[in-house]
C-alpha cells in the first residue's frame, strides 16, 4: 500500500485541449476535519488507510495544500435538465484533481466535490454541505455493495465554513473516485457549439481509455453508442430491480460508461410504488421510478443526436434498438433471480404482474418482501400470515399470489431457489431515513451511524446480527422526508 506521495499520476484528461475545461485550484475549507474514510476504495487505488486519516490527507483534499501531480481542472460539458437544453454547465463545485493509476495499470480519477468557485458555477457558491456529501458517499457504497455500476467516494471531510441553502450550513468535501467522469454533456457540448472536430477526439479518447476493443472493428464511433446503450440499459435494470430511484437524470448526470453517479436527491423504495418521486423538485414526475427506463431511451437518443456528426443515422437507430433489447433481457434475468426462477418460462410476465399489483394494491414494503421470501422454504409458503403480517394485514392476497408461484417453482431444487434468492435480495438498503439520521449524527460530531451503514452497505445481503435494526421498516416520518436538489 502506498502514502499519498507515491500515488502514481496520469492526468490524461487535462492534456485535451483547453476547450475540454478550465484549470482552477481549490479554495480552501476553514478547520477541516475527517468526517469518514471508505477502507475498500482506498483499497482500490493502493493507498494506506493511515495516510487518509493524516493532517496532510485532511488538508489536501480540503483544499489547504496540493499534492504533487495534481492538475486540476473543472470539466466543461452541456447537457438536457428536465428535457431542456442548457449551454451553460460544467464543473459549478467540483475539480477534476487527477488520474491515478494503480500498479496493475488500472486509472482512476479522483474528483473532488465541493471545491469551491469554478468558471461553470454560474449562481452557485461551489461548495458542497455535509448533509449531501453524506449522502453521496452513502449511497455510493450501497450501490457498489449491491452490484450496480456506480462512482465510488473515499472519503468526506466537513468543516467550520459557513455555506446558505434554505438555512446555514456546514462545508464539505467528497473524494469521488471514478474510472470516468466524462458525461453525455460532453459530447452534447461539443455538438451544438459545432467543435466537431474536438467531438471525433472526444470520442477517440474514450474508446482508447475505455473501449479499445472498439477500435477493432469497421466502425468504431457506432461501436462505442452500442457500449454505451448496453452499459446503460444494465445500469437502468439494476436500478428497476433493486428499487432505486435516481431522481435526476438529466443528460449532464450520465455516465458515459453507465456508472450510477451524480447522487442528489435518490430514494429507495420503502412501499412499493412503481410511480415514486423522489425529488422533491420534479413537479411533473419526469424522473419518476416508473419513467426511468424510458428517460434512458430518450437520454440516449439526445446522445445519439449529437454523434450524429460521426455515426450513420441507422446505426445511431439500431444501437437504440439494443437498448431497449438489452435493457428487458437483464430486467427479466434479474427479477427472476429475485424470485429463484433458473429458466424463462411464458407465464412468467404474467406472474410478475400479479405480484407487482399485489405490492402496490397492499402497500408493500419492496426490499422486506422479497427478502422475507427468500428465507421461506416451498413447505412454509402454505402459512404466510407468521411470514407477512408485519408487512400488511391482510395476508390473502399474498396467499393467493403464493399458490401460484409455488407451482411455479414445484420442479426446482428448494436450496439451490433459497441460495439465489438470498444473494439477490438485500437485507439492508440506504432507506432515506438512514441517511437522515447519518446526518444528524455527523452534524453533532458523531460519526459511528455513518460507519455502521458503511459495514451493512458493503454487504447488504449478509446477516450482520449486530445491525439489525438497519433492516427495520422505516418510521412514518421516514416515509415522508422530501428531498430536493439543493446541495
Amino acid at each position: 500500500m502506498k502514502s499519498l506521495q507515491q500515488l502514481v499520476f496520469n492526468n490524461t484528461y487535462s492534456q485535451l485541449p483547453s476547450l475540454f475545461g478550465t484549470f482552477v485550484t481549490p479554495q480552501p475549507l476553514s478547520n477541516p476535519y475527517l468526517m469518514s474514510v471508505n477502507p475498500h476504495i482506498a483499497k482500490l487505488l493502493e493507498l494506506d488507510i493511515n495516510a487518509i486519516q493524516s493532517d496532510d490527507f485532511i488538508n489536501i483534499f480540503s483544499g489547504n495544500d496540493t499534492l504533487a501531480g495534481f492538475d486540476p481542472i473543472a470539466m466543461k460539458y452541456t447537457g438536457h435538465q428536465f428535457g431542456q437544453y442548457n449551454p451553460d454547465l460544467g464543473d459549478g463545485r467540483g475539480l477534476l484533481l487527477g488520474e491515478v493509476q494503480t500498479s496493475q495499470g488500472k486509472k482512476w480519477d479522483i474528483h473532488l466535490k465541493g471545491s469551491g468557485l469554478t468558471p461553470y458555477s454560474r449562481m452557485g457558491d461551489g461548495r458542497a454541505v455535509i448533509r449531501s456529501s453524506i449522502r453521496e458517499y452513502l449511497a455510493s457504497a450501497a450501490m457498489a455493495g449491491l452490484g450496480i455500476p456506480t462512482s465510488h467516494a473515499l472519503a468526506v471531510i466537513g468543516s467550520d465554513t459557513h455555506v446558505y441553502r434554505e438555512k446555514q450550513e456546514f462545508g464539505a468535501t467528497l473524494i469521488r473516485v471514478s474510472e470516468s467522469h466524462i458525461r453525455f454533456g460532453h459530447f452534447e457540448y461539443l455538438f451544438y457549439t459545432q467543435q466537431h472536430d474536438q467531438l471525433r477526439l472526444l470520442a477517440d479518447y474514450v474508446i482508447q481509455h475505455h473501449f479499445p476493443e472498439c477500435q477493432q472493428v469497421e466502425k468504431p464511433y457506432a461501436a462505442l453508442f452500442e457500449q454505451v446503450c448496453e452499459n446503460t440499459a444494465k445500469m437502468i435494470a439494476h436500478w428497476q430491480a433493486v428499487g432505486f430511484a435516481h431522481g435526476v437524470m438529466n443528460t449532464d448526470n450520465m455516465s458515459i460508461l453507465g456508472l450510477t453517479f451524480d447522487y442528489g436527491p435518490y430514494g429507495f423504495l420503502d412501499d412499493y410504488n412503481p410511480g415514486y418521486i423522489c425529488n422533491h423538485s420534479d413537479y411533473s414526475g419526469r424522473y419518476a421510478f416508473n419513467q426511468q427506463p424510458s428517460i434512458g431511451l430518450w437520454n440516449l437518443s439526445a446522445l445519439g443526436y449529437a454523434l450524429a456528426p460521426i455515426i450513420d443515422k441507422s446505426d445511431i437507430e439500431h444501437a437504440l434498438e439494443i437498448y431497449q433489447h438489452q435493457l428487458q433481457m437483464h430486467y427479466s434475468k434479474l427479477m427472476r433471480q429475485k424470485l429463484g426462477l433458473f429458466d424463462s418460462q411464458e407465464q412468467d410476465n404474467e406472474l410478475f404482474q400479479q405480484l407487482f399489483n399485489l405490492l402496490k394494491q397492499q402497500s408493500i414494503d419492496y426490499t422486506q418482501f422479497f427478502r422475507t421470501l427468500s428465507t421461506l422454504s416451498q413447505d412454509e409458503l402454505d402459512n404466510t400470515s407468521s411470514h407477512f403480517s408485519s408487512l400488511t394485514a391482510n395476508t390473502t392476497p399474498i396467499d393467493e399470489w403464493l399458490a401460484d408461484y409455488k407451482k411455479r417453482i414445484s420442479n426446482t431444487d428448494d436450496q439451490q431457489r433459497l441460495a439465489l434468492m438470498l444473494k439477490s435480495n438485500p437485507k439492508y438498503i440506504l432507506r432515506n431515513y438512514l441517511a437522515q439520521l447519518a446526518i444528524d449524527g455527523a452534524e453533532q460530531g458523531n460519526f459511528t451511524f455513518i460507519e455502521n451503514l458503511l459495514t451493512v452497505l458493503h454487504d447488504p445481503f449478509g446477516e450482520h446480527p449486530n445491525f439489525e435494526d438497519l433492516a427495520d421498516l422505516p418510521p412514518k416520518w421516514g416515509k415522508e422526508l422530501e428531498i430536493s436538489c439543493s446541495s
